[in-house]
Parts: structure tokens; C-alpha cells; sequence
């Protein structure tokens, strides 16, 4: 589920809520009851899982006898 960023209109209070997509926006803000706008956020970065991840993981140009030498 994605972390939305909102900021109400009237005082200028900022939050995040983590939300499911088909939720509804949220509308009134928890501290004064004015009316809120939701942001659009930069989005989250990518989360490797799992023993770990190496330059040997992707594809590389070059024949197999290549591989072990620097350019």
C-alpha cells in the first residue's frame, strides 16, 4: 500500500497516510477540520529483499572470458 502526503488549506498542517489505491482521499484535516489537498509525492525508492544483490546479477556485454576483466 502507498504512503499519500496531504496538507490542509486552512492551517497548513502536513501529514502522510498510509492508504490502500481504492481508499478515498481523505478530506478533513485531524487538527483544525479545514479542507485538505492531497500532494504528489516523489514516490517511493526501490526495495531489494532478500541474500543481496551483485554487479554479477545483470546481464553484461562482452563474451564470458570478458567478464572477469575491468575496462
Amino acid at each position: 500500500m502507498p504512503t499519500y502526503e496531504y496538507k490542509c488549506k486552512k492551517c497548513g498542517c502536513r501529514f502522510e497516510k498510509f492508504q490502500g489505491i481504492k481508499d478515498k482521499y481523505l478530506e478533513v484535516c485531524p487538527k483544525c477540520g479545514g479542507r485538505l489537498k492531497r500532494l504528489i509525492g516523489a514516490g517511493s525508492g526501490i526495495i531489494f529483499k532478500g541474500k543481496g544483490f551483485y554487479h554479477t546479477d545483470y546481464k553484461m556485454n562482452g563474451n564470458k572470458k570478458d567478464r572477469g576483466k575491468e575496462d
